[in-house]
């Protein structure tokens, strides 16, 4: 295991929530926006509970585009119950592509960091919350540093 893939276990051990509601999930999109807004980025958020988007803003600079590769990521996400970008480094962990290994329609689903799932203390997943529209481990960064602020009760 790589130290990336190191990284990311510990981040999905370490982000784990009691309870995730819709005004959590309008408190946690609401401070990603405003920090997005402050910082410039080009990108859009997305909070999915269950199978339900609860959450989505799209900020300057950011495009349609960035709308579908959100999507492509969380069902990556949902489905692994991982984080996106765990998902593609542990294909390449083991010498794999996800685009052809995985045996999934990559117009549908794609294994690049920026979505992280929401998941429970006892380890159900709920949803995930994403982002799209910067390099790929700068989109999971943005998604950790805010969880991590909502974790320790900041948001």
């Amino acid at each position: 295991m790589g130290e990336l893939s190191e990284q990311l276990a510990q981040e999905e051990a370490e982000l784990r929530f009691a309870d995730f509601t819709l005004e959590d999930a309008w408190r946690l999109g609401s401070r990603m926006r405003a920090a997005a807004a402050e910082r410039g980025l080009p990108i859009v958020i997305g909070i999915m509970l269950g199978r339900q988007r609860v959450f989505h803003t799209a900020l300057p600079g950011s495009s349609s585009d960035n709308d579908e590769w959100l999507a492509r990521k969380t069902r990556v996400a949902l489905r692994y119950g991982r984080a996106s970008l765990a998902v593609g480094e542990d294909f390449r962990d083991r010498g794999r592509d996800f685009d052809t290994d995985a045996r999934l329609d990559p117009r549908r689903f794609a294994a690049h960091g920026g979505v992280v799932p929401l998941r429970l203390t006892g380890g159900a997943v709920i949803g995930a919350v994403g982002v799209s529209g910067l390099p790929q481990r700068d989109d999971h960064a943005f998604v950790v540093e805010f969880l991590r602020e909502f974790h320790a009760g900041r948001v």
